[in-house]
């Protein structure tokens, strides 16, 4: 088997490193993949959104099937590229894409099958977006319609700062072509949970829940960023709420979808908030596995990629409905000095070979030089996961690797699963 996977982060990393767990003999090529990537097959120097040069790459290698990681190149249509040139790939089209391109498109989508989500207008105009925030209960979400890395929902105290942030948006281009269009929304309050599902467009396998650190601070505090951290799996998402979800969430946006004649393809996050009340919520959908979700997913998942592989060549038939991780995983992302707004690229980056014994590093943005250096090169350096049989244990494997990396400025959280671990104690307390 001879695997593609598009893209060159920490999930892309992750994704070979669980082809190759789960068929050691797979050639695996990565475009343009990193130093992680690397070590375990062969790099291209495609970019991921360079969509004709990819498809000739694929069939100049004779690929078997295409992972697609990055939302962008689904949103610019490279999974329809491939199957037009009869490749299997796994992701969706750029119509079913849409559901994460495009927050106005997926709140639509979200009325009219009936899926619970906040309440909000969309605006492509600052005058009448400043009209309706001015009259707006505080707090309130202001969210750059379009992809804008993970950094395009701005939750806003103030009625003062979402018009800032508005303005920002739509008449100084900060988010350029994202934030053309915004969406401005109801504050909920609860757990955030992500629970993503394989899917053909009809049938759906639910993968255990995970819940993202989107925030930079620790006790999620400051601004929000493409992910701090991950961990799974998380007790509130108990085999009941995941049901629910399914039933509420997932099976009605997969018929909305394909009503509209965008079949959804891949893997569906779904981005959820829990009230203390058990109210469920959808914040938002992925068309891809999240980043860091998957670097916490795939490793408890064994076997997971042969149900890409299988979706990818329209002969899925899963014989469950649920997926259950064999261990706990906290995954810890390391950012470089900066991050997110103004990361400081180029240092020295030293990974100790000694490890502990059920630590893994994936590669996000680092970058080996002519003389073999290893530096670093994007905002989100690495993503560091620790397995255990609690999420605790995890934890504290994650954090002491976290310890013994280096790299000039390099900053991380130390309380990725903070909840759960919370949670815990006080279940042991009362006994």
């Amino acid at each position: 088997m001879r695997v593609l996977v598009v893209g060159g982060g920490g999930r892309e990393h992750a994704l070979c490193w669980a082809l190759k767990r789960d068929a050691p003999d797979a050639e695996v090529f990565a475009a343009p993949g990193n130093p992680g990537t690397a070590q375990l097959g062969t790099n291209l120097a495609i970019p991921a959104t360079a969509t004709t040069d990819l498809v000739a790459g694929a069939h100049h290698h004779k690929i078997d099937f295409t992972v697609v990681g990055p939302e962008g190149p689904l949103a610019a249509g490279l999974a329809d590229a491939l199957r037009s040139a009869a490749m299997p790939v796994f992701g969706p089209n750029r119509s079913a894409a849409r559901i994460e391109s495009s927050k106005a498109f997926a709140k639509q989508l979200m009325q009219r099958a009936g899926i619970p989500t906040a309440a909000s207008r969309t605006f492509t105009a600052l005058e009448p977006a400043l009209a309706f925030i001015g009259k707006h209960a505080e707090p309130l979400v202001v969210k750059a319609s379009g992809l804008a890395a993970g950094k395009g929902a701005v939750v806003c105290a103030r009625r003062a700062e979402a018009s800032r942030v508005a303005r920002a948006m739509l008449a100084d281009g900060a988010f350029g072509e994202a934030g053309r269009e915004i969406v401005i929304e109801d504050f909920l309050k609860g757990e955030e949970l992500s629970v993503l599902a394989l899917t053909d467009g009809e049938r759906v396998l639910l993968l255990p829940a995970a819940q993202d650190h989107k925030r930079l601070g620790e006790g999620d505090t400051g601004p929000n960023t493409g992910g701090m951290g991950a961990y799974c799996p998380v007790t509130i998402a108990n085999p009941g709420l995941l049901e629910r979800v399914r039933r509420a969430v997932l099976g009605p946006v997969l018929r909305e979808l394909a009503a509209q004649g965008a079949p959804f393809q891949g893997v569906l996050y779904a981005g959820l908030m829990l009230a203390a009340d058990g109210t469920l919520t959808v914040l938002e959908f992925n068309c891809r596995f999240g980043d860091p979700e998957a670097q916490a997913l795939l490793p408890v998942l064994p076997g997971l990629t042969k149900h890409l592989a299988d979706i990818a060549g329209g002969a899925w038939r899963p014989e469950e409905t649920t997926l259950r991780g064999t261990r706990a995983a906290v995954a810890t992302v390391l950012t470089a000095a900066g991050y997110p707004d103004k990361p400081e690229l180029g240092g020295p980056i030293i990974v100790p070979r000694d490890l502990e014994a059920g630590t893994l590093v994936f590669h996000a943005g680092t970058l080996r030089d002519p003389d073999g250096t290893l530096r670093v090169h994007g905002g989100r350096v690495l993503t560091v996961t620790g397995l255990g049989d609690t999420v605790a244990e995890a934890a504290r494997r994650s954090s002491d690797a976290c310890e013994l990396i280096s790299f000039q400025g390099k900053t991380y959280r130390r309380d990725i699963g903070w909840r759960e671990i919370r949670e815990a104690r006080a279940g042991a307390a009362r006994g």
